[in-house]
């Protein structure tokens, strides 16, 4: 579609009734212009098609009725101000009671017939419908048509959205312009844009709906994924320290033991890329326990090797701690300085590592994101770790890369992600995937556990503690009556727990502490000074507590598998056997088959498809997951088959046409995508 106008305010106010006021509240919504109006698509519709007779009408199935107004509404006044009206109306077949509240002005006369579309309601034998909606059967406006339903707000009712949609779509119409290469349209026999927004908007028929969608929901995951690879593109052009070739086997050569096949692949992969010339912009994916940190440190060898830096960034101080310990046994050897740099250290010790970070010393940094701020100067660093970033989306990453043109970049997830998942989530990074668990590591023994055996779970729980384990104990809830009084609250839990098992040292974890409060409880609970912890999904990520042999979640049956398959993967740490109980009150057969599949496998990524086709993709990052895009009308949860047809489109255009000169419209589509994913990073 052509820009309906240089000036994107005044496209809006050309639309009627839209003065400053409701322009405001449009903007609100996001919605600045005429396209933006029209890519503003329906949540779902009504149907007002069909118009019942008043004996055929069925209980809470919306329908029109066309009838008679048989009396004048009788109103009255209701506590607290508020009004209701009633009337009776009448067709050949029978009479309907009509109820209208807090409409003082409602105009309806007696004798007049009207269409009313409502839900009927059967109370003592009688129908009725309450705040019906209504227009003269001589002049219908909606009658007999599917009208769409919009995201809307307490400020914009539907009828006014419907009114400006319906002007926007005569504003637009003949300006359309196809931005999708003619073969690839032609490939996927997606019908023209004008016809797929007519339609999505005002459709005829459920089918109009259906190929309106199948077009646009193509379109949106095309440019997006075309955004993707440019942004892909352009790291890979982007020129980054170029570092000489060293042989990992005098790395490896180092180690007490023999890296995986996994490992092996994954780090000759990322030293291509150091070596290459242009910037590394890799995620490196691995299950729970896979070693990723084995690749992380080959890379600073690499670095070292250079007469370079290396800096690893974690989430949390605690475990940036923890990666300087890990990163100590597997470089010390080697006598390469491991320094840590985080808030909780002494003024002078900081200043220290500062000074020598400025000085570009060849040395690993290992700290938490502050390591990246304006004021950290670490000129000489060529290889730039983050850790734990499954939740870091395409537009952190991007903002990432321009603060940090010094170095290479590696981001490592512990969350394994099916790929058709990976494609949307990654497809500006080169995916490297560990896939194999390093010898001598024993699955957790997973269990469903329900109600009636909970005593005997917590003998086993003390059996554990007494033979020198440790326990973990998630609840969805930090405090009792938060979304619902059947899930277990983590702070009641403890009580309730000191009770049984009066013996045990408790400790209590949820996001609601403070960090300081929260890097206490972990390391008190790493050190061993607690025998249990009681936690919310906060420990999701977390540090390595080797002494840690049990996982219950309670009330599994409310987490997702990925979500239960990373909180699984806190223990298992050591060489003991360690276990997982899922407590539960599955009802339904699907509940139980999903727990069972947590039970009969530890292969995450089995997992990941699993949740994926059951769930969609939400679950895998929580409610608040920022690297998931916002789509205006595709669903990742039911869409995967259109996600990897335009992934595909996508790579062969962007193979022969990398500029995209030959789609000057798509060219201008993607580079608003790859600005809005910047901008977007930034808030």
């Amino acid at each position: 579609m052509k820009n309906p106008s240089s000036d994107r305010e005044r496209s809006l106010k050309s639309l009627p009734g839209v003065g400053p006021q409701r322009l405001a509240q449009l903007n609100k919504l996001g919605l600045f212009s005429i396209e933006d109006l029209l890519r503003w698509f329906p949540r779902d519709y009504e149907d007002r098609r069909t118009i019942r007779p008043i004996a055929q009408l069925e209980e809470g199935a919306a329908v029109c009725v066309q009838a008679v107004v048989a009396d004048e509404p009788r109103k009255s006044r209701l506590p607290g101000g508020r009004t209701m009206a009633r009337c009776r109306v009448f067709d050949s077949t029978g009479m309907l009671q009509l109820t209208f509240f807090n409409q003082p002005y409602l105009k309806i006369e007696r004798g007049r017939e009207y269409i009313f579309f409502g839900k009927p309601e059967f109370t003592g034998g009688r129908r009725g419908m309450i705040n019906p909606v209504f227009e003269s059967a001589d002049d219908p406006k909606t009658a007999g048509k599917l009208l769409p339903i919009y995201r809307a707000t307490a400020e914009l009712s539907q009828n006014q959205l419907r009114k400006w949609t319906k002007a926007a779509l005569e504003l637009a119409r003949g300006r359309y312009l196809e931005p999708l290469p003619a073969d690839i349209v032609a490939k996927w026999q997606l019908c023209p844009p004008e016809e797929a927004f007519e339609a999505i908007h005002y459709p005829q028929d459920p089918e109009d709906v259906k190929k309106a969608q199948r077009r646009l929901i193509f379109e949106e995951l095309f440019v997006f994924c075309c955004a993707g690879q440019t942004l892909r593109g352009q790291g890979r052009k982007n020129p980054g320290p170029p570092l000489q070739y060293h042989d990992p086997e005098n790395f490896f050569r180092t180690l007490p033991f023999s890296p995986t096949n996994a490992q092996r692949r994954a780090v000759g992969q990322a030293f291509a890329d150091l070596c290459g010339g242009s910037r590394m912009n890799r995620l490196l994916q691995g299950d729970v326990g896979s070693g990723k940190t084995l690749v992380a440190a080959a890379c600073a060898w690499l670095a070292i090797q250079n007469g370079k830096q290396a800096v690893i960034m974690a989430p949390t101080e605690l475990l940036a701690r923890q990666h300087k310990a890990t990163l100590e046994k597997f470089l010390g050897n080697l006598d390469i300085p491991v320094q840590l740099l985080i808030s909780a250290m002494p003024a002078a010790e900081k200043r220290r590592v500062l000074a020598r970070a400025q000085s570009g010393e060849p040395q690993v940094l290992c700290g938490t994101h502050a390591l990246i701020q304006k004021d950290v100067e670490i000129p000489n660093a060529a290889l730039i770790v983050v850790d734990e970033q499954h939740r870091f989306g395409v537009a952190q990453r991007a903002a990432l890369n321009q603060k940090t043109d010094r170095g290479h970049l590696l981001a490592m997830s512990a969350t394994p992600i099916p790929r058709t998942l990976t494609l949307i989530l990654y497809g500006d990074l080169d995916v490297s995937v560990l896939d194999e668990l390093p010898p001598g590591r024993q699955p957790v023994m997973t269990r469903m556990v329900s109600e009636a055996k909970r005593q005997d779970m917590y003998g086993f729980l003390q059996k554990e503690i007494d033979a020198g384990g440790q326990a973990y104990i998630v609840c969805p809830l930090v405090e009792e009556g938060e979304e619902g009084s059947d899930k277990k609250a983590a702070t009641a839990y403890i009580d309730q727990l000191q009770q049984v098992l009066p013996r045990l040292r408790i400790g209590l974890m949820h996001g609601k502490l403070k960090p300081a409060e929260k890097e206490a409880v972990m390391g008190a609970f790493a050190a061993g000074d607690l025998d249990v912890l009681v936690s919310t999904t906060v420990i999701e990520v977390g540090v390595d507590v080797p002494r840690a042999t049990l996982m219950i979640v309670e009330n599994a049956d409310f987490f997702g598998l990925s979500q239960l398959h990373q909180l699984r993967g806190r223990v298992g740490r050591g060489q003991r056997q360690s276990y997982c109980f899922l407590m539960h009150q599955a009802k339904t057969e699907t509940a139980r088959e999903r727990l069972q599949t947590l039970c009969a496998t530890n292969d995450g990524f089995k997992i990941a498809e699993t949740d994926l086709r059951l769930r969609g993709p939400g679950d895998f990052f929580g409610k608040r997951q920022s690297g998931l895009p916002g789509f205006a009308i595709a669903d990742l949860a039911t869409d995967m088959n259109v996600l990897e047809a335009a992934q595909q489109s996508a790579q062969a255009l962007l193979k022969t046409d990398p500029k995209l000169e030959s789609a000057p419209l798509l060219a201008d589509r993607v580079a608003e995508v790859i600005q809005k994913t910047l901008a977007s990073s930034m808030n």
